[in-house]
Protein backbone atom coordinates (compact mmCIF):
# COMPACT_ATOMS: atom_id res chain seq x y z
CA UNK A 1 0.00 0.00 0.00
CA UNK A 2 1.31 3.42 -0.99
CA UNK A 3 1.33 6.31 1.49
CA UNK A 4 -0.65 9.06 -0.27
CA UNK A 5 -2.69 12.06 0.78
CA UNK A 6 -4.61 15.05 -0.50
CA UNK A 7 -3.97 18.64 0.40
CA UNK A 8 -5.84 21.72 -0.79
CA UNK A 9 -4.22 23.22 -3.86
CA UNK A 10 -2.63 26.65 -3.68
CA UNK A 11 -2.31 29.25 -6.41
CA UNK A 12 1.44 28.54 -6.53
CA UNK A 13 0.72 24.93 -7.62
CA UNK A 14 -0.49 26.02 -11.05
CA UNK A 15 2.80 25.66 -12.95
CA UNK A 16 3.73 22.32 -11.37
CA UNK A 17 0.35 20.87 -12.31
CA UNK A 18 0.40 22.44 -15.79
CA UNK A 19 3.72 20.68 -16.44
CA UNK A 20 2.36 17.35 -15.21
CA UNK A 21 -0.73 17.78 -17.41
CA UNK A 22 1.49 18.30 -20.45
CA UNK A 23 3.37 15.09 -19.70
CA UNK A 24 0.42 12.82 -18.94
CA UNK A 25 -1.81 14.04 -21.76
CA UNK A 26 0.83 14.20 -24.48
CA UNK A 27 0.42 10.70 -25.93
CA UNK A 28 -3.38 10.93 -26.13
CA UNK A 29 -3.31 14.44 -27.57
CA UNK A 30 -0.68 13.46 -30.15
CA UNK A 31 -2.73 10.41 -31.14
CA UNK A 32 -5.72 12.71 -31.68
CA UNK A 33 -3.58 15.22 -33.60
CA UNK A 34 -4.24 17.91 -30.98
CA UNK A 35 -0.99 18.28 -29.05
CA UNK A 36 0.36 21.80 -28.76
CA UNK A 37 3.03 22.26 -26.10
CA UNK A 38 1.84 25.77 -25.20
CA UNK A 39 -1.91 25.16 -25.41
CA UNK A 40 -1.84 22.04 -23.20
CA UNK A 41 -0.37 24.11 -20.37
CA UNK A 42 -2.37 27.28 -20.99
CA UNK A 43 -5.73 25.49 -20.97
CA UNK A 44 -4.94 24.27 -17.47
CA UNK A 45 -3.77 27.70 -16.30
CA UNK A 46 -6.99 29.24 -17.61
CA UNK A 47 -9.20 26.66 -15.85
CA UNK A 48 -7.27 26.22 -12.58
CA UNK A 49 -9.23 27.10 -9.47
CA UNK A 50 -7.52 26.12 -6.22
CA UNK A 51 -10.84 26.42 -4.35
CA UNK A 52 -11.99 23.01 -5.62
CA UNK A 53 -8.64 21.38 -6.39
CA UNK A 54 -6.43 19.05 -4.39
CA UNK A 55 -2.80 18.14 -4.82
CA UNK A 56 -2.05 14.44 -4.52
CA UNK A 57 1.08 13.75 -2.50
CA UNK A 58 2.94 10.47 -2.13
CA UNK A 59 5.43 10.27 0.70
CA UNK A 60 4.95 14.03 1.19
CA UNK A 61 5.99 14.81 -2.41
CA UNK A 62 3.92 16.18 -5.30
CA UNK A 63 2.41 13.31 -7.29
CA UNK A 64 -0.64 14.72 -9.03
CA UNK A 65 -3.80 16.72 -8.95
CA UNK A 66 -7.58 16.31 -8.98
CA UNK A 67 -10.49 18.76 -8.95
CA UNK A 68 -14.10 18.26 -7.96
CA UNK A 69 -16.19 21.24 -9.03
CA UNK A 70 -19.69 21.81 -7.68
CA UNK A 71 -22.17 22.58 -10.46
CA UNK A 72 -25.44 22.72 -8.56
CA UNK A 73 -27.04 19.29 -8.59
CA UNK A 74 -23.92 17.58 -9.94
CA UNK A 75 -20.14 17.58 -9.44
CA UNK A 76 -17.56 17.64 -12.22
CA UNK A 77 -14.43 15.53 -11.75
CA UNK A 78 -11.67 17.43 -13.55
CA UNK A 79 -7.90 17.70 -13.91
CA UNK A 80 -7.16 14.23 -12.58
CA UNK A 81 -3.45 13.77 -13.31
CA UNK A 82 -1.01 11.39 -11.68
CA UNK A 83 2.74 11.21 -12.34
CA UNK A 84 3.45 8.46 -14.87
CA UNK A 85 5.78 6.52 -12.57
CA UNK A 86 2.93 6.23 -10.03
CA UNK A 87 0.22 5.14 -12.44
CA UNK A 88 -0.91 1.55 -12.04
CA UNK A 89 -0.07 1.42 -8.32
CA UNK A 90 -3.65 1.86 -7.10
CA UNK A 91 -3.26 5.50 -6.10
CA UNK A 92 -5.64 6.76 -8.78
CA UNK A 93 -8.25 4.21 -7.73
CA UNK A 94 -7.87 5.16 -4.07
CA UNK A 95 -8.19 8.89 -4.80
CA UNK A 96 -11.20 8.35 -7.05
CA UNK A 97 -12.88 6.10 -4.47
CA UNK A 98 -12.44 8.73 -1.75
CA UNK A 99 -13.88 11.53 -3.89
CA UNK A 100 -16.82 9.41 -5.03
CA UNK A 101 -17.60 8.49 -1.42
CA UNK A 102 -17.83 12.22 -0.64
CA UNK A 103 -20.24 12.71 -3.54
CA UNK A 104 -22.32 9.72 -2.49
CA UNK A 105 -22.64 11.12 1.04
CA UNK A 106 -23.80 14.41 -0.46
CA UNK A 107 -26.22 12.58 -2.78
CA UNK A 108 -24.86 14.08 -6.01
CA UNK A 109 -23.95 12.41 -9.30
CA UNK A 110 -20.56 13.02 -10.91
CA UNK A 111 -19.70 13.92 -14.50
CA UNK A 112 -16.36 13.96 -16.29
CA UNK A 113 -14.86 13.94 -19.71
CA UNK A 114 -11.93 11.91 -20.94
CA UNK A 115 -10.12 11.94 -24.26
CA UNK A 116 -11.15 9.37 -26.85
CA UNK A 117 -8.98 6.27 -26.51
CA UNK A 118 -7.57 7.23 -23.12
CA UNK A 119 -6.83 4.26 -20.86
CA UNK A 120 -8.27 6.33 -17.97
CA UNK A 121 -11.73 5.53 -19.31
CA UNK A 122 -11.40 1.96 -18.01
CA UNK A 123 -10.74 3.27 -14.50
CA UNK A 124 -13.86 5.41 -14.63
CA UNK A 125 -15.98 2.55 -15.95
CA UNK A 126 -14.83 0.35 -13.05
CA UNK A 127 -16.25 2.97 -10.69
CA UNK A 128 -19.67 3.11 -12.33
CA UNK A 129 -19.26 5.86 -14.91
CA UNK A 130 -21.21 5.29 -18.12
CA UNK A 131 -21.17 6.96 -21.50
CA UNK A 132 -23.35 10.04 -21.74
CA UNK A 133 -22.20 11.56 -25.06
CA UNK A 134 -19.09 11.64 -27.17
CA UNK A 135 -17.51 13.46 -30.06
CA UNK A 136 -14.34 12.80 -32.08
CA UNK A 137 -12.15 14.14 -29.23
CA UNK A 138 -14.01 13.76 -25.92
CA UNK A 139 -16.06 11.13 -24.13
CA UNK A 140 -18.49 12.53 -21.56
CA UNK A 141 -19.40 10.16 -18.75
CA UNK A 142 -21.71 10.27 -15.74
CA UNK A 143 -21.95 8.30 -12.51
CA UNK A 144 -25.33 8.45 -10.77
CA UNK A 145 -25.68 8.31 -7.03
CA UNK A 146 -25.69 4.60 -6.14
Amino acid sequence: MVDWGLRPALAVDVETVAELRAVVMRADLERLGRYDQHRVRQRFRDAFDPAHTWVIEVGGEFAGCVALRDAGDIRWLEHFYLAPHLQGCGIGSDVLRELLERCDRDGVPVRLNVLQGSPARRLYERYGFTLETEDPVDVFMVRPVP
